[in-house]
């Protein structure tokens, strides 16, 4: 067993994480991929994990570009921009780099909306609750991005009309992408999982989660891609 799942916090967390996805599925949901979360290194750190933490993904989170999302009693609602992952090929646990670049047939923006309604202290308890996810925007795929090609990729993030700088390091708060599709990949295969063709990986924020309030719009290019955004109510 890796050190990941060795960690008793993440084992105990991702059994009730996959009981609560399996009876969701069971009660009609499709799955459509996988989450990272908490991969920044003050994340790490603070938690004291070794790698991201996982969660999942269905249909019923899945929303439109320039959608309006309520957050009424809601205690901490956030947005992450993020790259999404999509796989070709099947993956399968132990894989090596070249054969996880192999699987990664395209990239794209995604949107992640997230409620933090407890503190983000417990490790167990955020993976029980699927880290926080309530939904997800994802945008159009390239496919000449096969392999995690990054090449000349540039996000810009406009927060009510607000530019935030642009980020050209798309790996600096979420690590290797790549590497990132391998930990999702050999996570699930140590719970009796796979990581499958067509399933979407949404792979960390690349800014710090923005906070946000209702009458908010945020607009996320991931160029030369796609532009997605969502407003809040």
């Amino acid at each position: 067993m890796n050190k990941i799942i060795a960690d008793l916090r993440i084992t105990k967390g991702m059994e009730q994480q996959l009981k609560l996805r399996q009876n969701r599925l069971s009660a009609g949901e499709k799955s459509i991929g996988w989450k990272v979360g908490f991969g920044a290194p003050a994340s790490l750190q603070k938690l004291g994990l070794a790698a991201p933490l996982i969660g999942f993904l269905t249909d019923k989170i899945l929303l439109p570009t320039n959608a309006t999302v309520s957050i009424a009693g809601w205690t901490k609602p956030a947005m992450e921009p993020e790259v999404a992952v999509y796989m070709g090929m099947d993956l399968p646990g132990g894989a090596d780099r070249e054969t996880t670049r192999a699987a990664i047939g395209s990239l794209g923006a995604a949107i992640e909306i997230a409620d933090v309604h407890f503190p983000p202290e417990d490790v167990e308890a955020i993976l029980a609750g699927n880290i926080y996810n309530r939904h997800v925007i994802l945008g159009s795929t390239d496919a000449s991005r096969a392999g995690c090609n990054l090449d000349g990729l540039v996000g810009h993030v406009s927060y009510n009309g607000t530019k935030l700088p642009p980020v050209t390091d798309l790996y600096a708060l979420t690590g290797d992408m790549v590497e990132l599709v391998s930990h999702v990949a050999n996570t699930l295969s140590a719970f009796g999982e796979m990581l499958r063709a067509g399933e979407v990986i949404i792979t960390g924020s690349i800014v710090p989660p923005l906070l946000v309030q209702a009458n908010e719009v945020i607009t996320y290019s991931l160029e030369p891609i796609d532009t997605i955004s969502v407003k809040f109510a």
